[in-house]
Parts: structure tokens; sequence; C-alpha cells
């Protein structure tokens, strides 16, 4: 099987390619400053059968001589996805090929996979890369000892990846992190959450991380928030303005939970915005 069984872009002289780690589950109750009612009914009418469904996305970028995964998926953790590891095969890509992984942030749907169930690290050859903010946050004892029974588990995981990549870790504060590729911060959801934005040959692509979890709930409605933002107010507010941004620009987006077709663009509708997927380039 070919890549190009897998939704793809070209940005220039970068291809990028949506890998689905599956899909994980998060009850609509989680949602702020909606009624879980009304987002079951946005959920129903945009023809989401299962409205808890959050699908979760990677992409692998190619492109001057580079194999780079963005985000690992959920590698199983909690029942979470754990299809990326069989889908970047199916699409020929080798773990042993990835040479550079960009985080948006460590939460367990984003480093799960970084680490077999054996606790080796997945991707041997890779360097990690994350913004330093996160990376200090996760590793913060004061940090560890306020979170709450759940989130503890989340400390855990996220200190599993860095110290099994401690010797292929590095840090980054804002600007490019890679040739074509800078970091965009997009703060509130977690204390370092990352956007990458590609550029090449006049032509660019922005991925998002976790501006959404259930797309079609926050895009029209950018003030939902959710349980797993750090700041809800802030990560609204980051939303918004980034929800104006990419549709002023009419910037091709990526994101971690947008549909398995992995690329779309927003569009003014009306007094809100839409999403419209882009068909496979």
């Amino acid at each position: 099987m070919s890549t190009s069984t897998f939704p793809s872009q070209r940005v220039g002289d970068f291809t990028i390619t949506a890998i689905s780690d599956g899909y994980l589950s998060a009850s609509l109750d989680f949602l702020s400053n909606i009624d879980p009612s009304e987002a079951s009914r946005m959920q129903s009418d945009a023809g989401q059968k299962e409205a808890s469904a959050v699908h979760i996305n990677c992409y692998v970028v190619r492109g001057a001589g580079r194999t780079i995964l963005i985000d690992s998926g959920a590698g199983g953790i909690k029942q979470w996805g754990g299809h990326l590891k069989t889908n970047l095969s199916l699409a020929g890509i080798e773990p042993s090929e990835i040479d550079t992984i960009l985080l948006t942030h460590a939460h367990p749907d984003h480093v799960g996979g970084l680490v077999d169930k054996a606790g080796q690290i997945a991707f041997p050859n890779a360097e990690l890369v994350a913004h330093q903010r996160e990376v200090e946050f996760w590793q913060d004892d004061g940090n560890l000892s306020r979170a709450s029974e759940r989130a503890r588990g989340n400390f855990l995981i996220a200190r599993q990846v860095f110290e099994g990549y401690r010797d292929q870790l590095r840090t980054f504060d804002a600007g490019e992190v890679l040739a074509g590729i800078s970091a965009m911060p997009l703060p509130g959801h977690t204390d370092g959450h990352s956007g990458y934005l590609l550029e090449s040959h006049d032509q660019g692509l922005l991925v998002w991380g976790d501006i959404v979890h259930f797309p079609h709930i926050q895009i029209k409605r950018p003030d939902v928030s959710i349980a797993f933002d750090q700041d809800p107010s802030l990560a609204a507010a980051t939303r918004s303005r980034l929800l104006d941004l990419v549709s002023s620009e009419g910037l091709l987006i990526a994101g971690m939970h947008l549909g398995e077709l992995g690329f779309a663009r927003i569009k003014r509708m009306g007094g809100s915005y839409g999403l419209l997927y882009e068909t496979v380039a």
C-alpha cells in the first residue's frame, strides 16, 4: 500500500500525510459553555454517528531529506488509539526512518505512541523536539503534587517519554525548529502547546495541535472549551484568534482531532466559522 492511500497534501517541497491512530471517547459533559444536549445535536447535524468519538491524527512530513513525525497518538493507552505503528507500515514508513518528532504537547494521546509496551522508545533514530515550557511543566514536582488523581497518570506518561528520549531531546522557545518549519505558540491547552507552520515556495500549512477536540462544535462555537484545557478561557481566546487568522489567510490546516481526512480550511459562514475538509492533493 502506498502513501497515496492516506490523506496527503503538498506544500512546496513538503509532502504531509495524515496517519490515523484511531479514536478515543470523551463525554460531551467535558465541554464548557454549552449544554450537552446542544453539543449532541450539533454532532448529529454534522453527521457524527458517535457523538463522543474523538479522532486522533498524527502527521508525517517528508522533504529536504527528512522524515518527520508530528505527535504519536495514544499508543493504546487507556484503550485509546494504538494504530499508528500499523498505519505507518501500511504507508511504507518504518519507525527507523523517522529522524525527527515534533510534539505539539505532551498529553497521553499525543505521546503514548513514543514508547512501546515494554517501555522502550519506539523511534530510536529520532530527535524529540518540544517547547521548553511543555517539558518543564511535566517535570515539575510541584505541578505533579497539585495534580488531580486523573492528571497524575498523565505526568507519569509524559515523564516516561522525556526520560526515554533524554539523549535525543531538544527544546525550543520560539521560531524556526527545522528548515521551513516554525513553531507557533498556541497557549491555553497546555503550558507549551504549540502549532507548527510549514512554509515552502509561497505555500503554507499549519498543524494546529489541539485547538479543537470536537471540530464540528468548537469551530462554530469557539467559546466552547474542554476539561482537558489547562486554562479554558485562554484556550478559547487562542481558538478565536487562530480561527480568524486561518480563515482570513485561507491557510490550510491539519489538526490532531480533525476527522480522518486530516486536512481542512476554515471559512467564515455568516456570523460564525465553518469547517471544509480538503480533498487529497
